[in-house]
């Protein structure tokens, strides 16, 4: 059939941009969004003929180790369906490694749409670090005022220099409680898709790779990566 070709075709294609993390739901979504009557069972079908498989890779957690400054309080409370842009962001701190290191990757999310809107790499995981990531954020977004910042009690964001950061552009800050990672699932969900659908599981040979790779895969997820939370749009198209 010609046309089951084609079509096993443009999904093998888009299996292999996933780097083979795509499983026949997201591969049925993505070429649905193409035009294609495709449904769950014809995309396992499809996959199953061309000898493809979802394949992601072991999850790592991230502990921060440091002293606790100045703990905010648990202002968000697990309310992550928001009404508009800027309204909450969330932040955290993985590692990826590279070579024998380990490089720090700060994100902010902002909750409307789960978009990527600030980040920054350091190998030294400090204040320093999550300051560039939150001002990448306040430059893209236009300087919003009395937006709500969520992250955990690292001490990246309880420390003096993050909240002055946060005084500075008019921000109000919320901490998930002390070994809750759950209060901050939607940065958890993204740091564990970069992990397990994209990072090499021997990591980087070098911090430049590295740097391009995520940034890579940071683009992906905000224009093409389909997100159940909206309805199977990416987060700039639900934007």
């Amino acid at each position: 059939n010609p046309e089951r070709e084609k079509l096993k075709a443009v999904l093998v294609k888009h299996h292999k941009e996933s780097r083979a993390s795509a499983g026949s739901r997201t591969l049925s979504k993505e070429l649905q969004a193409k035009g294609h009557r495709v449904g769950r069972h014809m995309a396992r079908s499809l996959m199953r003929e061309a000898g493809v498989a979802s394949h992601q890779r072991r999850r790592h957690k991230y502990k921060s180790s440091g002293v606790e400054a100045l703990v905010a309080p648990h202002v968000l409370k697990r309310k992550f369906d928001v009404t508009a842009v800027n309204q909450v962001w969330c932040g955290d701190v993985t590692y990826i490694k590279v070579g024998t290191r380990w490089m720090y990757f700060a994100a902010v999310l902002d909750l409307f749409a789960r978009r990527i809107v600030g980040w920054s790499f350091s190998m030294i995981s400090d204040a320093t670090l999550t300051c560039e990531a939150l001002r990448m954020a306040v430059d893209l977004r236009g300087r919003p005022k009395e937006v709500l910042f969520h992250s955990d009690q690292g001490c990246q964001y309880t420390s003096h220099k993050f909240r002055k950061e946060m005084r500075k552009h008019g921000l109000l800050q919320s901490m998930s409680r002390k070994g809750e990672c759950w209060d901050n699932a939607p940065m958890e969900r993204f740091f564990g898709s970069l992990k397990s659908e994209w990072v090499p599981e021997d990591g980087y040979r070098s911090e430049h790779e590295a740097r391009v790779d995520v940034q890579r895969y940071v683009m992906r997820y905000n224009n093409v990566r389909l997100h159940s939370y909206n309805d199977y749009r990416s987060p700039v198209a639900m934007e």
